[in-house]
């Protein structure tokens, strides 16, 4: 019994409350490996096949997430009463949830599993990667969503056309300053939780919490899609507007498109400085 109460102590005690700062936090022993910040510019990897294997990897993994959650959007659509014949709105966000965590699971090795520009841009803006691989996973990414979205139109055309084809505007009632607010403050919760959940220093504090890194990432999904589905229809990824507005390809559509894009981007940015430089504590040394 004693045994097991100094096993319990000693656990409880591990990892102090109190972080260390300064030239104190540099020169702590770490118990984790600190991955090292991504060149600007690695032209090697051009070279790789792990590169190209990668933005396979973001185009399939994009162009399934677009083809799911669209189809679940167009079954919502289509019904007579939402509340009846269709999965509602609480339907969408776990179809737009589960899917990232699925994808997020499948492809985390491989890619990195970002599936959208946002998370991409706020990873390369914390060095995670370089430039040349963040413009080329946007890429994949983008093609991949019109690739889905296209799909779905060519299974239901005439109700793709007349039911909105699941692409992103701002709801009537709503201000466009009200939905570039939606998806910038959205898009931060997705990207923070992103930022938290891959955390090495995290991972290293909390390997007695088994937490699969997907589930918060995908439940952050679900849980922004619950709130502004309402105001948006919910964006908070550039790839996944793009696809279903270039397919649907409607006047009202284009006019409030920057959102989606300004909106997200902003708001990774946002995560990015505020995980790196706040929740990150950054260490530093004062000149002698």
């Amino acid at each position: 019994m004693e045994g097991k109460e100094e096993d319990v102590k000693l656990g409880a005690n591990k990892y102090s409350e109190r972080q260390p700062l300064g030239t104190a936090a540099q020169t702590q022993e770490k118990d984790y490996t600190e991955p090292g910040p991504a060149p600007l510019f690695e032209p090697g990897e051009f070279a790789s096949w792990s590169f190209w294997r990668a933005g396979i990897a973001e185009f399939m993994a994009t162009f399934l997430f677009l083809y799911i959650t669209i189809l679940t959007v167009m079954g919502v659509k289509r019904a007579d009463n939402v509340c009846t014949d269709s999965v509602g709105i609480q339907g969408i966000a776990w179809a737009f949830g589960g899917m990232i965590f699925c994808l997020v699971y499948c492809t985390a090795g491989i890619s990195g599993g970002h599936i959208n520009p946002a998370v991409t841009f706020g990873l390369f803006l914390a060095r995670k990667l370089s430039l040349p691989r963040a413009v080329f996973y946007m890429i994949c990414q983008c093609l991949g969503a019109i690739c889905g979205a296209g799909v779905v139109k060519g299974f239901m055309e005439g109700e793709y056309q007349t039911d909105g084809g699941g692409a992103n505007s701002v709801a009537h009632g709503y201000t466009k300053g009200d939905g570039l607010g939606a998806e910038i403050v959205g898009t931060f919760v997705l990207v923070y939780t992103v930022f938290s959940a891959t955390d090495a220093k995290r991972s290293a504090r909390d390997s007695h919490v088994p937490l699969l890194a997907p589930l918060p990432i995908g439940f952050a999904v679900f849980l922004v899609h619950l709130a502004t589905i309402p105001i948006t229809g919910t964006g908070i990824n550039p790839a996944r507007s793009l696809g279903a507005a270039i397919i649907y390809n409607k006047s009202h559509v284009w006019d409030d498109h920057w959102i989606f894009w300004v909106g997200p981007f902003l708001g990774a940015g946002l995560a990015a400085i505020y995980h790196q430089m706040i929740i990150r504590a950054i260490p530093f040394k004062t000149r002698s």
